[in-house]
């Protein structure tokens, strides 16, 4: 049955939505008549039924799992992070499955600019420790279903970095796109969780990734091979036979050098989830409404491509998409 909430927004049940929800509690040969006269709701329909449908429809938003976005940083920030979190905004809200906030804070608003117009450091870093401390302290993290890694940077504040990663040990889903992995360098139970540390990248370039695994969530609407524009990142400290990777290169991405190069993976950690792409840099790939103003290296089906990835990927840390891993050669 359709989804008939939507996360953050008053649930006006209409007629037509009363009767998906009769026919599908009570099957299709329910009989029953709605009338609308003079904006008063008239009908045959039981109040048992109709409070009934109102339940479902309560059921079905607090259902909804909870997913923390964060996107702060302390190292290199990317132009892209205000197009992730729209993105993934519009994800939640189109699929109704999961529903997102944010724990981000942007340098550039007018809050903390210092007296030179640029954004103060200081008051920056106490920003960022203040919503990490209110959203990722451990009774917080017993809220969420899931946290997503959007393109964060740097040692963040996290107020207790091990139970963070007990969270996710003893079930919590992880969900890491591009700079993820040039987070928490000098953590290693984070770069064990996540799977690998980003080492370096070279020029923005045109790839064919190779699908690896079409049953995947994350890449099952994707060909053989995906050809798309990105930073591409080399990573240290990747053990392919710790991780199920889903996408990847069979040569360097910027001099051509035969080898196995990763793109995306998945694993677990724990009896947790973990999803991660390394994929994510541009805002076009993204975002297929990605202003003129920006030039594309992406076209629009890309972007729709790597909304699907992302989202197939949060789909199945969750649970709420059916796939095991087959093995797979490791290279």
């Amino acid at each position: 049955m359709p989804a008939l909430t939507r996360p953050g927004k008053m649930n006006f049940i209409s007629s037509t939505q009363v009767e998906m929800m009769v026919r599908y509690m009570f099957g299709s040969t329910t009989t029953y008549m709605i009338t609308m006269r003079t904006g008063f709701f008239r009908g045959a329909l039981s109040a048992g039924v109709l409070l009934g449908a109102l339940a479902f429809a309560s059921f079905a938003e607090a259902a909804a799992k909870k997913v923390l976005v964060v996107t702060t940083t302390t190292g290199f920030r990317h132009s892209s992070i205000p197009t992730a979190e729209k993105v993934l905004g519009e994800l939640a809200e189109r699929n109704g499955d999961f529903q997102v906030e944010y724990a981000r804070v942007e340098p550039n608003d007018a809050a903390f600019k210092g007296a030179d117009g640029k954004p103060d450091k200081e008051k920056v870093n106490a920003a960022i420790q203040k919503v990490l401390a209110e959203k990722m302290n451990p009774g917080a993290l017993k809220t969420y279903d899931a946290i997503i890694f959007a393109n964060t940077t740097g040692d963040l504040p996290v107020p207790d970095k091990e139970a963070f990663m007990s969270w996710i040990r003893d079930g919590g889903a992880f969900v890491g796109m591009h700079s993820a992995t040039d987070t928490f360098h000098g953590y290693p139970p984070f770069i064990e969780m996540i799977g690998g540390e980003f080492k370096s990248h070279g020029p923005q370039v045109e790839v064919e990734a190779i699908n690896r695994d079409k049953e995947c969530p994350a890449c099952r609407h994707l060909e053989s091979t995906w050809k798309l524009y990105d930073e591409i990142y080399l990573f240290k400290s990747f053990d392919p036979t710790k991780v199920y990777e889903v996408l990847n290169l069979d040569k360097h991405p910027n001099d051509k050098t035969p080898g196995s190069y990763p793109i995306a993976w998945t694993k677990t950690y724990g009896r947790g989830r973990v999803f991660y792409t390394s994929l994510g840099h541009r805002e076009d790939i993204w975002d297929p409404e990605t202003p003129e103003s920006i030039k594309r290296m992406n076209s629009k089906e890309i972007a729709l491509a790597y909304q699907e990835h992302i989202l197939g990927g949060i789909k199945w840390t969750l649970g709420l998409e059916k796939w095991s891993p087959k093995p797979l050669a490791v290279e």
